[in-house]
Order: structure tokens, then sequence, then C-alpha cells
């Protein structure tokens, strides 16, 4: 056993990957009566949708502090967290547009169901549904939109309260902490999952299916390489004024650690102290926005989910409308700051996404196998985004050291 969980959970992951395909393959349509394992997995996921979107969102906007004291700093940094959510959730979507990689699975040798019916929900209907006429009703009822929409107003009303609110903010705190934390137990039986999921793919659907997730991990790599090259060096060039190579220099152990752990939060630290000390960010505002940041400036994640919603959508048949396109743009920019900084946060997100559009929640199967690769270079766009967000506020508000970020990039 202290064998089992000394070997890091992604290295742990990736065998279960390997050894999955290898039975699958050799087993053939029979690996199918192991799909329980997976299944039973993909159900733990589903259990924490709920609680884990709505004490981390809380949780989230309560961190802000007082509204009254956000001022420019707190104002433009989350400007620029939903402006660039936005771009990169519709860059994902412009992905799974075009490539298309859903089409490559070949379904013709299982049984799929039939294909839920398109949405046809008006745009008067969805704003009277984002209103949580019964929050209990909501949250037993999974309706994650009207879900987030409350949390946020708790969050707002705690901010409103004050100090008269600060036990219940606590709690929040506390909730949140407590569900990341089961969030890891379950994360902990990600290679079993792993394992009876693409076992069940690879035996079941063939090489075709191991294409179409190949092409997943492909565009899921190339969206956040895009993120990072353009969206994130147009910020530092243009908004900041820096030398876009002084940046990522500045950011390179930020980078290596989100890769290797898969987890904001276990980056924060780092990222802090190369803000500040590489690139000349001031203690004041690198702690306020990375923190921040880390809990929901989630880019590389929102662009994933758009990307992941499509992938469903191709495999099982449903067609999707540009209002369709529109709501997807809008849960998963909330999903990703619903989102906590833990590893396969991402996963438990797609539930949010998929239930708007009609997209079955069996998609989650065909992910979970090769999630963890994905995830560990959304983890790279994410950080990495935080960096450029407090670079980019700092240089704004004059909180920016110049003479600290040459000098540092001289050492």
């Amino acid at each position: 056993m202290k064998t089992w969980f000394a070997i890091p959970l992604w290295q742990r992951v990736i065998g279960a990957l390997i050894l999955g395909i290898v039975v699958g393959l050799a087993w053939g349509p029979g690996a199918e009566s192991i799909k329980i394992i997976g299944d039973v997995f993909i159900a733990f996921i589903k259990m924490l949708v709920v609680p884990l979107i709505f004490f981390s969102l809380v949780s989230g906007v309560a961190a802000i502090g007082d509204l009254r004291k956000l001022g420019a700093v707190g104002g433009r940094a989350i400007l620029i967290f939903v402006v660039t959510g936005q771009i990169a959730v519709w860059l994902g979507l412009l992905l799974g547009t075009l490539i298309k990689p859903g089409l490559l699975v070949d379904t013709g040798s299982i049984e799929m169901g039939s294909a839920p019916p398109p949405n046809d929900t008006t745009w008067r209907e969805m704003i009277l549904e984002i209103v949580p006429q019964s929050p209990v009703q909501v949250m037993a009822d999974v309706n994650v939109l009207p879900l987030i929409v409350f949390a946020l107003l708790i969050g707002i009303g705690i901010l409103m309260a004050g100090k008269e609110a600060d036990p219940l903010g606590r709690i929040f705190d506390a909730g949140s902490v407590v569900m990341q934390k089961v969030t890891m137990i379950v994360m902990e039986l990600t290679p079993f999952g792993v394992f009876a999921l693409m076992a069940w793919v690879a035996g079941t659907l063939g090489l075709s299916a191991l294409q179409a997730l190949g092409a997943l991990v492909a565009l899921n790599y190339l969206g956040c390489i895009l993120i990072i090259a353009i969206m994130y060096s147009a910020m530092i060039k243009f908004l900041a004024k820096l030398p876009v190579i002084d940046f990522f220099r500045g950011i390179v152990d930020a980078i290596a650690v989100s890769y290797s752990t898969a987890s904001s939060n276990a980056t924060l630290p780092v990222t802090l102290r190369c803000a500040e000390r590489n690139l000349g960010v001031s203690n004041s505002v690198a702690s306020f926005i990375i923190a921040l940041g880390a809990t929901i400036n989630m880019n590389g994640t929102a662009m994933y989910l758009g990307l992941a919603t499509l992938f469903g959508a191709q495999i099982f048949g449903v067609d999707l409308s540009w209002v369709d396109y529109g709501m997807i743009a809008l849960t998963a920019t909330l999903g990703a700051i619903g989102a906590a900084g833990i590893p396969g946060a991402g996963l438990i997100m797609m539930a949010l996404v998929f239930g708007t559009v009609g997209v079955p929640l069996e998609t989650i199967a065909f992910v979970a196998g090769v999630d963890r690769i994905m995830d560990m270079m959304r983890t790279t766009t994410n950080v990495s985004g935080d960096a450029a967000v407090a670079v980019t506020v700092a240089s704004m508000t004059g909180e920016l050291d110049r003479v600290e970020m040459i000098s540092a990039d001289d050492v």
C-alpha cells in the first residue's frame, strides 16, 4: 500500500491508461464487463458537482474582501478574467467545430441510445431559468446555472454584511477546503476508473476511439498553447508594455510545477514568488490577484470545457444551435470559475456544461482516461494566466517595479 501511494498520482494514471488500452485491445468486446468500475468512478464525480461548485464559488467571492476596497486593482483583474475566459472558451468551440474530433469515433459497434432532443429554449425562458426560485430544488435537480447565480449572490451578501458575516464566511471557507479534500479522495480512484474505462473504450470501439481521444488531446494542447503564446503574450506586450521573453523567463518555475502537479493551488506559492521576485509585482497586488486567479481564472479549463462539449455532441449526434454555443460559452466560463484548483476539477465541471445543452454525461467516460494528460497543460495555462494578469494590472496601476524585473532577468 505504501509503495502504491509513493508513486505520484499522475504516474499511476498514465500506467492505468496504458494497461487499460492493452487489456482492452486483447480482450475485445468482453472488456465491457469491467466498465462498472469506471461507472462507479464517474458516479463519484457526479456526486461532487453541486457541493463543490457551491462552496468554491461562495468562498471565492467572499475571498475578494470588502467590495468597497476592490478599486482599480480588483475591477481590472476581474474584467480581464472574464474577457480572457470568454476568448478561451470560444477558441475551444472553434477548434472543436473545425476539426470535429468526435466524428472519428465509430459508434456502430455499441448501443448508444437515442440522442437527446436539441435545446429549443428561447432566450426569455433561459433568463427565467437562471433565477433560482427554490435553491434547494435547484440543488436536488443538479440544475447548475441557477445554483451558480445563487452562490454568487450568497458570496456578495457575505461581502456586504462585513464583519457580521465573518462566521458564515469561515464556514464556506472550511466547506470549500473540505470539498477539495473529498475531491482528492475521489481522485485516488482515478487509476482504477481510467483502467476500466480505457479497457472498455479500446475493447468495444477499437482504434477509432483511441484516434479520437488522441485528436482531443492534441487539440487541448494546441488550444492551450495558442492561449499562452498569443493571448497572454499580447497582454504583456500591449497592456503591460513589457518584454514577452522576460515574462516567460520569470515564470518558468511556476510553469514547471504547474505542469507536474496539475494543481493551481499547489503551484500558488511558486507563482507568488515568481510574480514578486522575478516580475516585480508588488506584494499586495500579487497576493490578491494570484490568489483570486487560482480560484476563478481558469482559461485552460474554459477552453477545454467548450472543446469537450462539442466532442460529446459529435459522438452522440447532438445538433447544437448558436444559442447552444452561447450557453456553452456562458456555462463553461462559470464552470471554470467554480472549478477548484486541484487535479481533476475540470472533469467534474463537465457535468455542468453537458447538461445545459443536452450532451449525454456518458461523454465523461470517454474522456476520463486521458483527462490527466490534458489537465497538466490546462493547469499550466491557468497558472501562466494568473501571472500575466497580475503583471498587467500591476503595470496599469503603478504597482510594478520594472527595475526589479530587469535585475531579476539579469541574474
